[in-house]
Order: structure tokens, then sequence, then C-alpha cells
């Protein structure tokens, strides 16, 4: 029995937050419709937006990108790693096996399908620096790849879905995106204007990367199709593609985290690696696993030099600085924009794991077979282009990127029944995140519930046809690149609130630990001084006796201890007369610690005797056991009198509220 418990108890109704739901959706469909309009004139204007961002900010999203992985990293293998999400008795929701199956698939779409092949090569002709078409071009080529999808991406993510899933399981905020404010602008600013604020602007900032992975997700299949069957490259056929796709996303997400997603996040996982194992046992075999190893030690022996690398030095200024707008800086406020629904979805999914669990689950897990991916697509691709003469597939990764792969494929045996299997494997990459993101993004637009507690299937239903039909109007009106653009400058308002996330999670971390110190230290001097009546009682009580002493004796204590508590002016929430086995009472502070005082009857097996023939009639027994909102307190209120558990639930608040002064004096 967890406290959390009365935590979860009588939640208020899951319903529609007004404040957030309109002003992104009104946000949403009038960037659409402005888009649609007028294409080249909205175009325009956005190119020059980007062009000024990467040129003006180009420092900053190199020096923020970095601070959040330094961060990520030092949170995770300090003391702060060993906190749990959730109270102390919490168990995670999902298996080690379930888990890891998820983080992979949170991140990892289809876009590596699409690059994975694509973007080596374009850096192979277009390097930042240096001569093109060149050996040091390629390994430069690789090096970068690996940049644009290492360590720094993946510490975004962890960093969204640590705080979300903090302040949610620790602190009983809303899994939103405004919880991780909370220690910075307190618990009113929070559920009112800048809460509102911050899961708004995150709502359409992630439905531009949805969308951007919609419309990609759409070509690579539609690609694909055309390659396999001949298919005709027309709009028609990417609408049929774009809403195949969109039904059976929906319909993920209707099932929910439990049932759709996971198990396509083992799909994913079966047919992704099949698909790698494949290219790297009927390619080069032993060139792909050189290359790797070495695309490690690069990526490696680089990562604090491209870090901060701006080729300032180049000689050729404005070359540089378009491919880092094009590239490095498009790939930061990319990983940016998606991490309100991946990091939610972490979140989510990682409620009982320690802190450092979640930043080396998702720094770890997904890291090394997207490296792995990148590394023997990519080699195999720079390998046909430069020993074996594909000139194709060089001039088409730079025409049509979503081809590439296919054309790569087409240099290995049975490549028809290989492709056709790619084009599933893309269409099963698409879903994953295109049916979490619909979910998430119905949570954020909604408020009450328990904390884990998901969006109806309406407001899911919802989403998925708002990112639907937004995809196909920029794709027919020929203005996706805008919306792309889009992620690139909706990516660094958005980069500032991680700023904060950081400054509000090491605070409460920092304050918690504190507590947590001072809590140890009450609990061991409460059962010290509980030792000696405890002896005297009976040790093996049956669960009748336990639950007449709670009816009899507990409940009315617990009454007449929030009379008392309510009488200080205190709102005070109670659990009595719903629960046999639970009951207790709750506080709010204002610190973001409330005082929780619950009584559970839980059952232990007796323990073994020094005769085995003893133990053949070996029962259970019964504790009244104390928890407080960091779990059990490990004593048992047998034999107390009412008013001596009375006494227990007021000694118990003073001991919180003296802790509480404390440690934010």
């Amino acid at each position: 029995m967890s406290s959390a418990s009365l935590i979860k108890t009588s939640p208020e109704k899951v319903q529609v937050n007004g404040w957030v739901f309109y002003t992104s959706t009104v946000m949403i469909l009038l960037l659409t419709a402005i888009l649609i309009a007028a294409p080249q004139e909205a175009g325009r204007v956005l190119g020059v937006a980007q062009a000024w961002l990467s040129r003006s900010f180009g420092w900053y999203y190199m020096i923020v990108i970095a601070a959040y992985l330094l961060f990520v990293v030092g949170v995770g293998f300090s003391s702060y790693g060993k906190l749990k999400l959730g109270s102390k008795d919490d168990t995670p929701d999902f298996s080690y096996g379930a888990w890891t199956g998820m983080l992979f698939s949170s991140g990892i779409g289809i876009s590596l399908l699409y690059f994975g092949a694509s973007e080596p090569l374009d850096h192979y002709f277009n390097p930042p620096e240096g001569t093109a078409a060149t050996a040091q071009a390629a390994r430069q080529a690789l090096q970068l790849t690996f940049l644009h999808w290492g360590l720094h991406g993946w510490a975004i993510y962890a960093l969204v879905g640590l705080a979300v899933a903090y302040f949610a399981y620790r602190h009983n905020q809303p899994l939103a995106l405004r919880s991780a404010l909370f220690p910075l602008v307190g618990e009113r600013w929070v559920r009112g204007a800048a809460g509102h604020a911050v899961d708004g602007f995150g709502m359409f900032v992630t439905l531009l990367g949805l969308v951007t992975n919609l419309g990609i997700g759409s070509m690579q299949v539609s690609s694909g199709l055309e390659n396999l069957f001949g298919m005709a490259h027309s709009n028609t056929n990417l609408l049929i593609v774009i809403i195949v796709m969109s039904t059976v996303a929906t319909i993920a997400a209707v099932s929910g985290v439990e049932n759709g997603i996971r198990r396509l996040s083992n799909l994913n996982i079966v047919l992704f690696s099949g698909l790698l194992i494949f290219v790297l046992l009927f390619g080069p075999t032993l060139h792909l696993l050189n290359g790797f190893v070495q695309n490690i030690g690069d990526y490696m022996n680089g990562i604090v030099l491209k870090t901060f690398d701006l080729y300032v030095y180049t000689g050729d200024g404005e070359k540089a600085e378009r491919w880092m707008g094009l590239w490095t800086v498009f790939y930061w406020a990319w990983w940016i924009s998606w991490a309100p629904f991946v990091g939610m979805f972490i979140a989510r999914i990682s409620r009982g794991r320690t802190v450092r669990e979640l930043v080396a689950g998702v720094l770890l897990i997904p890291l090394g077979f997207t490296l792995a991916w990148l590394s023997i697509f990519g080699n195999s691709a720079l390998d046909l282009v430069l020993n074996h003469g594909a000139v194709e597939l060089g001039r088409t990764a730079l025409e049509q990127p979503s081809m590439s792969i296919y054309l790569l494929l087409e240099h290995y045996p049975a490549s028809k029944v290989v492709i056709g299997v790619s084009i599933f494997v893309g269409f099963v990459l698409f879903l994953t995140p295109a049916d979490s993101g619909a979910v998430m993004m119905a949570n954020l637009s909604c408020k009450g519930g328990n904390v884990d507690e998901d969006a109806p299937h309406w407001l899911r239903i919802f989403w998925s046809l708002v990112i639907t039909l937004v995809t196909i109007g920029l794709l027919f009106a020929g203005n996706f690149e805008a919306m792309q653009t889009m992620v690139v400058l909706a990516g660094l308002p958005f980069s500032v609130v991680l700023i904060f996330f950081m400054f509000g999670l090491h605070k409460a971390m920092r304050q918690d630990v504190a507590i947590e110190q001072e809590q140890a230290q009450l609990a061991e001097r409460g059962r010290h001084g509980f030792s000696e009546r405890l002896t005297a009682l009976d040790l093996h009580p049956t669960q009748a006796v336990v639950q007449c002493f709670m009816d009899r004796k507990v409940m009315p204590a617990l009454e007449v201890a929030a009379v008392l508590l309510r009488d200080q002016g205190l709102d005070v929430k109670t659990l009595l007369g719903k629960s046999k086995r639970c009951m207790g009472v709750r506080i709010e502070m204002g610190e973001g610690n409330p005082f929780v005082y619950e009584v559970s009857l839980d059952g232990y097996q007796t323990p073994p005797s020094e005769s085995p023939e003893d133990d053949e009639g070996r029962t259970r027994y019964y504790r009244a056991e104390v928890y407080l909102y960091n779990g059990s307190q490990e004593y048992d209120l047998m034999g107390f009198s009412p008013e001596q558990i009375t006494r227990d639930v007021l000694d118990q608040f003073e001991s919180h509220r003296q802790l509480l002064g404390r440690v934010y004096s």
C-alpha cells in the first residue's frame, strides 16, 4: 500500500481545460490558414525569419543544448539520482522489458528511415567545411550525423520527462508541462495564466513536430510504394497514404498506453532490428563494423568541439551559416519541438523509477541503436557511392531524400521483399510517435482526474484529426517546408522554458533531499520510542482483529484530529468511511509537500520458526501501518488508544510543518 492512494482518492473528474484547448487550437488553425492561403509570401517571410534566427541565435542554441546535456547527466549521476519518481513505496507501472521497449520507440521514428542514408550523403556532397566528395568529407559526414542524433537530443527528452514525472509523482502536480515551473512561481501561477501559457504553447510546438512527422512519414511510405509498385507520385496517392496511416494511428491512440502503444513498441523493436541486421550481414560486414567503431571514436573524440563548432574560421561564413541553419540549428529546434510530447510520454511510463534510471534509460537505450543504424546505413550508402559508382543514389539523396533508402536496398538480395518490409517498418515507426503524440496532446488539453489517467477517447480522436488535416493542407498547398521552418522558430522560445525547468527541478530536488534526511531522523526516533510498547503486544493479529481496531479506534481518532486541525484554519481532506482497509487525512501545504497521515491494513507472512514442522500451518498476520507522504513509517498503531492516535497525527503534522520551515527558510 502506497501513500499515493490517498492522493488518488476521489479526484476531480477529467474535463477539458478551456484556456489551453481553445487557445492552442486557434493558434494552430490560424497558422495553418495563413500558410495555405498565402503559401509563397508566408514561405518567404518564414525563410527570412529562419535565416535571421540562425545568424543571430546559432551561438545560443549551441550553448543551451550543451547546458541541457550537462544538467541531465549531472543530476542523474549525482546524489539526486537516488530520488524516486513517486513515493518510496511506489513500484514501476511497467516491467523493465516493456519500459525499455517504449523508451526505444518513443523518440525513434520514421525519420531514421528518411535520414539514415540521405543525411550522410548530403554532408558528403555539401560539407560545412573542407572539400566535398572526399574520404575526409565521408568521415566528417558520419561525425556530424552522430552529433545531430546523439546524446544532446536525447538529453532534451530526458529533461522534460524527468521534470514532468518528478512534479507529478512526487508533488501531486498535474502530468503537464506547467508543473515543472511549480517551485519557481508557486501553485497559484502554475494553475493560472502562467501554466495555461506553458501548456498551450507546448501543444502548439508539439503539433508542429507531429505534423512534420506525419509529412515525412507519408512521403517515406509513398516513395516506397512508388519504388515497389511503380505507383504514380501524385497528390491523390499521397492523400490515401496519409488517411490510412492516420486512421491506424488514431485507433492505436484510443487503445491507450498499456495496449496499443506498448504492442506497437514491441513490434518496432523486432522489425527495426531485423532490417538493421539484414543490411549488416548482406553488405560489406567487416567494413561496416570497422566503420561503426571508428564513427563512435570520432563522435566521442569530437563531441566537445562539435558541440560548440560554429564554423567561424571556414573562410566562407555565408555558406557555413546557411549549412548551420539547414542542419544543426534545425535539428536542435526539432528535438526541442518534439520534447513536450516525447518527454510527457516518458514521464507517463516512468512512475516508480528513480531519477538515475530515467536518465540512464533515455540517454543510453535508444541511443545505441540509433547510432548503429546511422552508421550501418550511412556507411553502406557512402560505400556504394564511393566504391561502386552508385551515382543515382547520391543524386536521389539530395533531390528526394525519402527515396534514398529504397535505392540503397536495391543493391541487396531479395530487394523487392526487403523494400516491402522496410515500407511496413516505416509505417509502424510512424505510428508510435503519432499515437503517443495524440494521447499526450489530449492529456495536455485536460485537467482533473488521476495523475496517470489519460484523456477521453473523443479528445484523442480530435487531435489526430487536427494533425491529419493540417498536414494534408500544408502538403497540398506546397508549403510543407514552411511548417518545418516554423519548427525552428517555435523551438527558440520553448528552449527558454526548458531553462526554467532546470532551475525548478534543481531547487525541488535540493529541498526534497533535505526533507528526506530530516524525515528519516524523525522516523528513527519514532520507531525507537514505540519499540517497548510493541514488544508487549500480540505481534501476529488476524485481519479481523486489526480491522475491528481500525473501525473502532483509528477512524474516530482521525475524525477528532481532522476537527482539531480544521480549527486551526487548515483545509483538511479525509479518507474515512470510503475504504475499510485504508483511512487517513491530507493537508495541502504551500511549499508543495502536503501532509499525509494514512493508516493502512497491511498483511505479512508470519516469520518461519526454528522447527520446519511448526511452519506447516503458518498464516499471515496484519498491522495497522502508518504512512506519511514519503511512504511507510514502519510502525504499527495496534495497541494505541484513540487519544494516542489523535496525538500522533498532531505530532506528525507539527513535525512536518517545522521540517518545511527549516528547509524552506
